[in-house]
């Protein structure tokens, strides 16, 4: 609040300073009536000449010429109207009533203008607490996000790892079954020639027996019959 005082008040100072330097830059063109007393336009330069208009104070004249002696000095009005003043009774200032409706306005214009920066810094610092509670609320984001990202990034290494896994476990169980398939044909083979084997056994064993039956009755002669030798 400090500061919006101390902009007031430079914007009043900078209105006056305004003020008073286009005064002294139209001193040279523009003369004022004094806020003492009204002054009488006369038709020459002197009291003897008739009067053409009554001047209030702070009345602004144009210059056009001075008495040889200084003391009147011929002017011309806002209306157009030409005459004499005396010289004493002009000013290269504006006076009271003239300068105070001018700063009356312009403060008065001063003090809109307060009204709307004022309300453009509550609307600033408004917009400075908002974004501010934005940008917690987005650094929260932020940070959920990154915990996110880790994890899913700790989850798809867990998993390419699992894949991983489980691809060599298939080419393992495809080694173990190739071995058994060919341990299955392994023991097939074995299995008939033992079949072959004991057929040729059995066979040796029935002419072999086949063979004994005949052969040893012959290895024994017979004995005669008692009957023959009576």
């Amino acid at each position: 609040m400090s500061a919006l005082r101390y902009l007031v008040s430079a914007l009043r100072l900078l209105a006056l300073g305004s003020l008073l330097f286009g005064a002294a830059a139209q001193a040279q063109n523009t003369a004022y009536v004094s806020d003492e007393v009204f002054i009488v336009l006369h038709a020459g330069p002197g009291t003897n000449f008739r009067w053409i208009a009554k001047l209030n104070p702070g009345t602004a004249l144009t210059p056009t010429g001075t008495a040889e002696d200084g003391d009147w000095t011929e002017v011309s009005t806002q209306a157009g109207t030409t005459g004499w003043v005396q010289s004493e009774f002009l000013s290269q200032e504006k006076p009271a009533q003239v300068l105070l409706p001018e700063v009356q306005r312009r403060l008065a214009t001063l003090e809109e203008r307060n009204a709307e920066l004022r309300v453009e810094l509550d609307a600033a610092s408004q917009a400075r607490e908002n974004n501010a509670e934005l940008a917690s609320t987005t650094q929260a984001e932020l940070q959920a996000t990154a915990e996110e990202l880790a994890a899913l990034k700790k989850t798809s290494s867990r998993a390419i790892q699992l894949d991983t896994d489980n691809r060599r476990l298939v080419e393992d169980v495809e080694t173990l079954r190739s071995e058994v398939d060919m341990l299955k044909a392994d023991n097939q083979r074995l299995s008939e020639k033992l079949r072959s084997g004991a057929f040729l056994d059995g066979a040796l064993a029935v002419l072999l027996g086949v063979g004994i039956t005949l052969v040893v009755p012959r290895l024994w002669p017979r004995r005669r019959s008692s009957s023959s030798w009576a």
